[in-house]
């Protein structure tokens, strides 16, 4: 069992400050895959076919929402592990 921390203003600002950085590393994670593989990207990987559509379609189209899937169950694990830091799980 986790050792529980004494639950101070200061420990409040470090564990909101942790979870405003995880959030922002993973939305500009989400944006560059986004915009970088679906926008500027779009031209080379136009010429690769997937099936009968391009790649630049699956990216554009499928590529971000899956990322984005995957982007939420990190922050899941990453928040079940700073919750376990601060002492605040279950």
């Amino acid at each position: 069992m986790s050792e529980q921390k004494e639950w101070t203003r200061a420990n409040a600002e470090a564990y909101w400050k942790r979870n405003i950085r995880m959030i922002t590393v993973l939305l500009i994670i989400w944006g560059l895959v986004s915009y970088v593989a679906a926008i500027f990207l779009a031209q080379p990987l136009y010429t690769i076919k997937l099936g009968q559509l391009p790649l630049s379609f699956w990216f554009a189209q499928q590529g971000s929402i899956l990322i984005f899937v995957l982007l939420i169950f990190v922050y899941c694990w990453l928040m079940d592990r700073l919750d376990r830091e601060y002492g605040l799980s279950e």
